[in-house]
């Protein structure tokens, strides 16, 4: 199994514990959660069952009847509710002879359809006789995060505080994703693997597609473009999965795709007619979670004003080249790969990449056990400073240096020129003066293949070379 180090760790210990557990994994769709569950305790699992997408409370109850059955269950009668489905699940994990019992519940938030009392019997099943039986592990999954972090993590009523234990399953790191690529057998270079991950993220799911005998865009074109293309309509589907109200999240993130610099909650609030609380407020908070968005801090600004940007390299994707497309060229990616819409739209994906690899980023710079702080910061001009300027990633140091990072995606090594020279000058200078910052400024250039070593490079301190972010 590729990565997940950390989570199979956590995994096996909650299965030594000798109390009762109850555990979430939970995470967008297509990551891995299920995959890393069935990795992790193989055949230890006494019951697993997977709820039915958008099906009927009987369809649902008869499905976990089935599996009752195809698992060892004697004698069990059709079920009119989840408090029956339960206590016959009580009944059959009695039935088990070993000490260790797991349980596995697949995509819990699609048994919850409407009126079926399901969270009300699931709690009465885990607080009146789950939670105090020993040796007992029930895990459960769901890509509806919004649903687990609701219904579940944040309940009000009888689940409040019973979870255990979560993982919140997160997406491939770019090393990840070339172990991957390389388990698969595709003979693919850093740049390759980069512009791969800037089309399908971090998503396993996704990467399982690319084929060995096919060059990237070619794999591209064949996934998005092509008419019957396997992942053609994935957009749509991962936000109707994730989300029962997906209207109001891809309103969302329709806004924050036409704004690259992110926009505040006040911002949004405008942009959507929504109030800045209630589901607003809850509704990026998923958003969040799930991966799709990222909230960063300006610089000198306080938390109220932090700035909400959209990171999701798919749903991108899908904005930049296929939204609006009914019938794509299905060659599109492999015959514009020089024109300019595309060589802008990987500037700005390869920016994204960065800020999804700070960690990486900070490795580089020898600075990992260094406390610090992540900003980005906006000034528009005005009277108090006549010039604008924007930085998207701002490190700042607890040995008081500050990091003002420029990331430029390029072919080849990356060449400063005289204008560009004095963009980062003007830059530097606005930001100096607006913030009146008193700490050291470092800039660091975060690039493809490095930078000219002509005569603007020394103007920098310190470089970070995509390499680097496989680290």
């Amino acid at each position: 199994m590729i990565g997940r180090t950390s989570e199979k760790q956590y995994l096996q210990e909650m299965s030594q514990r000798e109390d009762a557990q109850l555990i979430a994994v939970y995470g967008r769709r297509r990551v891995g959660k299920t995959y890393l569950v069935r990795h992790v305790f193989e055949n230890r699992i006494i019951f697993a069952h997977t709820g039915l997408y958008n099906v009927s409370l009987t369809e649902q109850l008869l499905a976990f009847r089935d599996s009752l059955i195809q698992q060892g269950a004697k004698d069990v009668p059709i079920f009119r509710s989840w408090r029956e489905a339960f206590l016959a699940l009580r009944s059959f994990i009695l039935s088990c002879e070993q000490q260790e019992r797991i349980v596995f519940l697949d995509e819990l938030p699609w048994m919850d359809t409407p009126k079926s009392s399901f969270v009300s019997a699931f709690e009465h099943f885990w607080n009146g006789w789950a939670s105090s039986q020993s040796h007992l592990l029930i895990i459960f999954c769901g890509s509806s995060t919004s649903w687990i972090i609701k219904k579940v993590l944040k309940n009000k009523g009888g689940l409040h505080n019973r979870v255990t234990g979560q993982i919140l399953l997160e997406p491939f790191t770019l090393a990840e994703c070339k172990e991957y690529a390389k388990s698969m057998g595709l003979s693919y270079s850093l740049q390759d693997i980069a512009e791969g991950y800037m089309v399908f993220g971090g998503i396993p799911y996704y990467w399982s597609f690319l084929r060995k005998n096919e060059s990237l865009s070619q794999s591209i074109d064949r996934l998005l473009f092509a008419h019957n293309g396997q992942l053609r309509h994935e957009f749509f589907e991962l936000y109707s999965s994730l989300f029962k109200e997906e209207d109001a999240y891809l309103e969302i993130v329709t806004v924050l795709a036409t704004k690259k610099q992110g926009l505040t909650l006040t911002q949004l609030a405008a942009a959507t007619g929504k109030q800045k609380g209630g589901s607003l407020s809850r509704h990026l908070e998923e958003l969040e979670c799930c991966g799709f968005i990222q909230r960063y801090t300006g610089f000198g600004k306080k938390q109220k004003d932090a700035i909400y940007q959209l990171t999701d390299n798919f749903t991108l994707f899908h904005f930049a080249f296929i939204a609006g497309e009914s019938k794509p060229d299905p060659h599109f990616w492999s015959i514009s790969s020089t024109k300019p819409s595309v060589l802008s739209w990987k500037g700005l994906a390869f920016e994204r990449l960065c800020l999804l690899h700070i960690q990486q980023i900070k490795k580089a710079l020898g600075i990992s056990g260094v406390l610090t702080h992540i900003y980005s910061w906006r000034h528009n001009a005005d009277e108090t400073y006549p010039v604008g300027a924007q930085i998207d990633l701002i490190i700042e140091r607890a040995d008081r240096i500050v990091n003002v990072c420029e990331m430029k995606w390029s072919e080849g090594e990356y060449v400063i020129d005289k204008a560009c020279d004095s963009n980062l000058r003007t830059k530097l200078n606005v930001f100096r003066n607006v913030t009146k910052l008193k700490y050291a400024i470092h800039l660091t250039m975060v690039t493809s293949y490095g930078v000219m070593h002509n005569m603007y490079w020394n103007n920098i301190q310190s470089e970070v070379v995509l390499e680097d972010l496989f680290q």
